[in-house]
């Protein structure tokens, strides 16, 4: 009586599913096309565009208290500017490695960026007085929902001037 129990392990290859072919330099070239990379540049850009519109914004609700503000611009500041150096980062360095290589540098970035994040936040009394953590706050979590606008915003242009 021996039984063979199959797997219901998720997580398990399938032992039967055939292979997948590989993509021809036409495919790819055609799948590059309709999914283009979005640029790290676009993307530090339009953070500090919703920086500024943030910081107009909270101008106009707070009456034009200038401290509100300068916190709200901190804010926006706290993730562009990370983001900006690591673009460079990017840009200067790690396109110069090896794939392989460039992956533990991209590792290394991304864990300064967010070190740098920190620290900025963390400075933020110091830097801006009377600092407005309301202003502030608002404007990191409108900035940081500029990766997922740059997201569904890529390739539009491409598309436009078809």
């Amino acid at each position: 009586m021996n039984h063979t129990v199959q797997s219901t392990d998720p997580w398990q290859d399938q032992q039967d599913a055939p292979a997948a072919a590989p993509m021809t330099r036409a495919e790819v070239q055609s799948l590059l096309l309709r999914k283009p990379q979005v640029s790290v540049w676009r993307v530090v850009v339009l953070q500090f565009v919703v920086g500024l519109v943030v910081a107009l914004a909270s101008w106009f609700f707070a009456a034009g208290q200038l401290s509100v503000v300068y916190s709200a611009m901190y804010g926006a500041a706290i993730i562009a500017l990370p983001s900006a150096l690591f673009a460079l980062s990017i840009q200067l360095w790690l396109s110069k490695l090896k794939p392989g290589v460039a992956v533990y540098g991209f590792a290394l970035g991304e864990m300064l960026k967010i070190g740098l994040t920190i620290v900025l936040l963390f400075f933020a009394p110091r830097i801006v007085q009377p600092l407005s953590w309301a202003a502030m706050l608002i404007a990191i979590v409108v900035t940081l929902q500029v990766y997922w606008v740059a997201l569904i915003l890529r390739g539009k242009k491409a598309s436009c001037a078809t």
